[in-house]
């Protein structure tokens, strides 16, 4: 895992560390040193902490005047032991709202496994963005069918075209206008 690198082809469109705007403001990574891990397995040391345990992310792209984000994901996802989002609710999505952000597209190819708790951060995160949405795209499987066992899917659009949009060519602005358009069909919104 410790090769896994956050993905970087935007970083000439955006840097979450040079975002005065970012909950990751001003953080230095240190590229000599392995300072994050998933159980015994080392993680590439530009990804971010937020307080999990067991899962990091980092944010790719942010638009302020669109209002969405993509942040992509590493590890295991657990709210059960480790209540990851109550930690991704408090220390970077109730950051995100405040700054307007609105959408939200979670890319989850490198979340391992998913271990569900109740929804009620996942019920606030959807109450506090109102008009907004958010969108898990490239999730395995075994893990979208863990969220949807546990009606998270209710608040987080899962599975068909999302998981099979290739995000990795395409710009930022190009993934979010195709999610937007695909969901506002979905949903009608």
């Amino acid at each position: 895992m410790h090769e896994i690198e956050p993905y970087y082809q935007w970083r000439h469109d955006y840097i979450s560390s040079d975002d005065e705007k970012s909950p990751f403001y001003g953080t230095i990574y240190n590229e000599f040193e392995f300072d994050k891990q998933v159980y015994n397995f080392l993680l590439h040391p530009q990804w971010d902490d937020f307080g999990s345990q067991t899962l990091y992310l980092k944010i790719l792209y942010v638009d302020y005047d669109l209002g969405y984000t993509i942040i992509e994901f590493i590890g295991e996802w657990n709210d059960a032991i480790y209540n990851d989002i109550m930690l991704l609710k408090r220390e970077i999505i109730d950051v995100m709202i405040q700054e307007g952000i609105t959408k939200y597209i979670l890319i989850g190819e490198n979340v391992l496994n998913f271990h569900a708790s109740d929804d009620s951060y996942y019920e606030e995160w959807f109450q506090d963005i109102e008009d907004g949405w958010i969108a898990g795209i490239h999730f395995r499987e075994h893990v979208i069918q863990e969220f949807q066992s546990n009606n998270i899917d209710y608040f987080i659009n899962f599975g068909g075209f999302l998981n099979d949009i290739p995000w990795r060519t395409l710009k930022p602005k190009q993934l979010y206008h195709h999610i937007q358009e695909y969901l506002q069909k979905r949903l009608g919104i």
